[in-house]
């Protein structure tokens, strides 16, 4: 879509600083703030105290709440991680592009190196830039032929990240090791890996045929073949040795990593895209965090994803650049609960809604699928404890920060991003007029007042064991946004949304500008 259309829609046109006697802050270096964008992996939106969630408490995500933005009206791009993450890093819709669906460990790259990405919106304005964390986009030119133990072609070098440190796609998924800057982290030789999802390595077990040997923890349905650490995954993994992980210190490991990055770069503007893993299966916080909650390891996962975000924001406030660091902590998608390993997260809820009272969930049309927590803290920028309700879709972060750094993004690149830097700091409070939503195979649309789901034919509750509800249904689905639980459709009763809303779908679909032009005007 041409990024110029922006006047025209009803949105409009939507550093390191250290402490005193460490380093010279400059004008130029409070021009370009740090960034860091926290994306949780499956946290809802009612997963956090500052969102409503009594039995867990996350008072360092609260105090970002507190001293900045909290938005109740965000929304992810999809309902699942890949194509989600997808749409983040690139501003283009995932639906548009085929084989962005939830990824395998050994998918081969889904951004392309010759896509411009958010990284390289940073890139281009000087900074230094990471990811960390969870990956899930691919890695390597081909898919199922990496070889594990070798640099690999392809990585994240090369969709301008100056550093990385990644889990390949999620802990429940081999290769169970981390990449870093595009080889095996702590590679050992002795312990050659092999990964394939389609069939076993003779001789290795599984969650399947070797239970006895869960004891970590066990699948409830499917993550049944390799096992590592105790716990069974998708897929089948040979060797890896020294080099795997062990669950209960990836968040410790990830922010050390985070820790390092920021260190070495405190005297320079950087961006880092840090990803966690705590809430999605298998959940297996460190001991330590163990008994925060009373709902088991899925909240004992939240605490301690809690506590990550405190690790880095004392990091910066020890450095004396947390005044000028721009932090954006969100999600991927809705929360699951019952995702594939028996850890009795459903029967431990005790009374808690991960959706916040939504309808859904993650994989879900519905509402709960893709409204998700956003905070935003800018000190000096943002305003301290603002509640903000309009309307805002991740697509438009991209946009976004090229907006802040002055950065031009080239023809044809994130051509669904809109530059809304006032709105994504909470100085503009008007709602974007439609934000898009990817379930399944279908598309919802949201506006302000409606909620529209696209009618698709298809299975009424996730298939796989999960009991989420898929929104999908063959006649149009139509809901006041003020009926939060999405109970009544009134479709019948309103043929002229339901006709301006598929024609704006149709209209996205198409790229047509003229005519989404014409329909900003929303009923």
């Amino acid at each position: 879509m041409n990024r110029q259309i922006i006047k025209s829609l009803t949105f409009g046109a939507a550093g390191a600083m250290t402490c005193a006697g460490a380093y010279a802050q400059t004008a130029q270096q409070k021009a370009r703030p740090n960034v860091i964008v926290i994306l949780a992996d499956d946290l809802g939106y009612g997963d956090l105290a500052c969102y409503g969630a009594k039995n867990v408490r996350t008072p360092n995500v609260d105090a970002l709440a507190s001293s900045g933005v909290r938005f109740t009206n965000c929304h992810a791009t999809a309902a699942t991680s890949t194509p989600s993450r997808y749409s983040l890093l690139t501003g283009q819709y995932a639906w548009r592009k085929p084989g962005t669906g939830v990824a395998a460990g050994n998918a081969g790259m889904i951004i392309r190196p010759e896509q411009f990405t958010m990284a390289d919106v940073f890139k281009s304005a000087g900074y230094a830039t990471a990811a960390i964390g969870k990956w899930h986009l691919g890695l390597g030119d081909k898919t199922g032929q990496q070889d594990w133990n070798a640099p690999l072609p392809a990585a994240l070098g090369d969709l301008g990240f100056d550093y990385s440190y990644i889990m390949a796609a999620t802990a429940d998924r081999v290769p169970c090791v981390f990449i870093e800057n595009g080889q095996v982290a702590n590679y050992d030789p002795s312990a050659p890996i092999f990964v394939d999802y389609q069939k076993n390595f003779p001789g290795e077990p599984t969650g399947k045929d070797n239970p006895e040997l869960l004891y970590n923890q066990k699948p409830s349905h499917g993550h049944d073949m390799a096992i590592v650490n105790g716990i069974s995954r998708i897929g089948y993994m040979k060797g890896g040795g020294k080099a795997l992980w062990k669950d209960e210190n990836i968040a410790d490991s990830i922010a050390s990593h985070a820790i390092g990055f920021i260190r070495r770069h405190a005297d320079e503007p950087f961006f880092m895209y840090f990803c966690t893993n705590d809430v999605h299966v298998p959940r297996f916080p460190h001991q330590r965090f163990r008994g925060a909650t009373n709902m088991g390891v899925r909240g004992d996962a939240i605490a301690q994803f809690d506590w990550t975000v405190g690790a880095l924001v004392a990091e910066l406030e020890r450095l004396g650049i947390a005044d000028n660091t721009l932090i954006v902590l969100t999600s991927d998608n809705g929360p699951v609960v019952d995702d594939g390993y028996d850890d009795r997260a459903e029967e431990l809820l005790n009374g808690h809604s991960p959706t916040g009272g939504l309808r859904g969930g993650k994989y879900s049309a519905f509402e709960g699928g893709t409204r998700v927590p956003f905070i935003v803290r800018y000190p000096g920028k943002t305003k301290k404890g603002q509640l903000d309700k309009a309307l805002f879709s991740h697509i438009d972060i991209l946009a976004s920060f090229a907006e802040l750094l002055g950065v031009r993004i080239p023809a044809g690149a994130a051509p669904d991003s809109y530059p809304r830097y006032k709105a994504l700091i909470g100085a503009d409070t008007q709602s974007r007029p439609w934000v898009l939503e990817e379930a399944f195979n279908t598309l919802a649309l949201r506006t302000p007042d409606w909620k529209y789901i696209y009618p698709v034919k298809g299975p009424a509750i996730v298939p796989w064991g999960t009991e989420i509800e898929t929104g999908l249904n063959e006649t149009p689905q139509l809901y006041n946004v003020a009926d939060l639980k999405e109970r009544k459709n009134v479709a019948a009763e309103h043929p002229d949304v339901v006709k301006r809303m598929n024609d704006i779908i149709s209209a996205i679909r198409a790229e047509n500008n003229a005519e989404l032009r014409s329909l900003d005007a929303l009923p």
